[in-house]
């Protein structure tokens, strides 16, 4: 409060004192002018009065933002920074609507039996602006003593749950080998509903035990919060993107963020309504998978980043490794922090990004992947090479070197059935014709 205080009276007192030299500097201008020219200087003096006027206007809107910062407040549209402009030529933003945000939005660490766990709570710990505003909650499935021990040496710094049902789950002779993933899909339903139901939080962000985080990663979701619940179109905000290797992506584009109709998981926020309408009919196992059927999502999509901000380090786990050597390990992790709180995100609203993302993708010039894969396209940043089958979107992806797996139809990262990445530097829409009608949940 005190430091509140003396910035609102070293406003109030350097405002006072510019208008006071204002005045003076007038009444001295005033002296000594020929009445015969009154109507001349009188008019010259408003035109400096004025001039003044814009400085004073310039340092109350100052005042009035750095205020605003001090009492955790977003400052009003008209004296906010103007909004960084990604190198995509998104469209003009309008403010995104303000309402009741969650004063504090809890990190969910869903852990097991891994030591390395201290490498992921050191990270969120590194970069965590406040306590009490990201209360970190490690949940901890599999009774592993050594991992135990770990988390509990960071006392008061870390809240330590432990699922209490460590039993063996009942499943079909065919799944016997995926234990392991019923046991995950049981651990995240106690886990989440310990978070909303128990603790009564507004808002979540899940994190597992082998990820690390970008230094930008908390303003990253305490920005995106606010499009979750202005767009029901959207129900979750990813830091992954999974296809962010960096010969993949904008080295230059940290700012850059998109929708995608891929749930991409790894490192997620998601609201106590979402979990609300998916909770009564949670699955036994494979709850990823799941969550991207077509009847879960409901055209709904995710906002995602052109770089990570988070990184896996866990080759071991259920998975046994899948897609870790040769994919996950060569993800790049953002480390240029990207200011989000200071920038309109209101462009990733769906009435706003779909004409634009459209009218990008199919005003793009068409090119065949082979001509784009031998550098023989000129000219253009952008450039859209089509699939029409499975089996040619997976060869082309492929090629590229993106993920070129579907579940229920949607590929990695995409949007509207397309997917975009870079290649030596130009942007590439690998995407269906423009008459497209939707996701093929054969293709699988």
């Amino acid at each position: 409060m005190p430091r509140k205080v003396s910035v609102a009276a070293w406003g109030a007192a350097l405002f006072i004192s510019w208008n006071a030299i204002l005045l003076l500097y007038l009444m001295s201008r005033s002296r000594g002018t020929d009445h015969s020219d009154l109507t001349a200087h009188v008019i010259q003096l408003a035109e400096e009065a004025e001039a003044e006027l814009e400085k004073q206007k310039g340092l109350l809107q100052q005042i009035h933002y750095y205020s605003g910062l001090l009492n955790h407040q977003q400052p009003p549209s008209h004296v906010r920074p103007e909004p960084i402009t990604p190198n995509m030529s998104f469209p003009s933003p309008s403010p995104v609507g303000s309402g009741p945000l969650p004063l504090v939005i809890p990190i969910l660490v869903v852990a097991c039996d891994r030591p390395s766990v201290r490498r992921c709570l050191d990270s969120l710990l590194k970069y965590r602006p406040s306590a009490e505003n990201f209360p970190i909650i490690v949940s901890q499935d599999c009774g592993h003593e050594e991992t135990s021990k770990i988390i509990d040496s960071y006392g008061d710094a870390v809240t330590h749950i432990k699922q209490p049902d460590l039993s063996e789950v009942a499943v079909p002779p065919e799944h016997r080998k995926f234990q392991g993933y019923y046991k995950i899909s049981r651990h995240y339903r106690w886990a989440l509903n310990q978070i909303f139901k128990t603790m009564g939080y507004k808002a979540a962000i899940v994190v597992e035990d082998d990820l690390e985080v970008a230094p930008d990663f908390y303003e990253y979701f305490q920005t995106t919060i606010s499009l979750l619940q202005k767009d029901r179109m959207l129900w979750c905000v990813s830091a992954w993107n999974d296809n962010g290797k960096e010969a993949l992506i904008d080295p230059g584009g940290s700012s850059l963020l998109y929708r995608s109709d891929f749930f991409p998981g790894l490192g997620w926020l998601l609201l106590l309504e979402l979990w609300e309408e998916l909770e009564p009919k949670w699955p036994s196992a494979f709850w990823d998978d799941w969550v991207r059927r077509p009847e879960q999502r409901l055209g709904r999509a995710c906002v995602r980043p052109e770089l990570s901000r988070t990184r896996t380090f866990g080759r071991k786990g259920v998975s046994q490794g899948q897609f870790f050597d040769q994919h996950l390990r060569f993800i790049k992790l953002n480390q240029d922090p990207v200011a989000f709180t200071k920038m309109d995100l209101s462009y990733l609203l769906k009435d706003t990004y779909d004409p634009w993302f459209r009218k990008q993708v199919y005003g793009a010039p068409k090119a065949r992947a082979e001509e784009v894969l031998h550098g023989q396209v000129p000219g253009g940043r952008t450039v859209r090479v089509e699939y029409t089958t499975k089996d040619t979107f997976k060869a082309m992806a492929r090629a590229f070197g993106v993920m070129e797996d579907l579940k229920s139809g949607v590929a990695r990262a995409a949007y509207k059935g397309v997917v975009s990445f870079t290649h030596r530097g130009r942007r590439v829409f690998l995407a269906p014709p423009k008459d497209w009608a939707g996701y093929d949940p054969s293709w699988t």
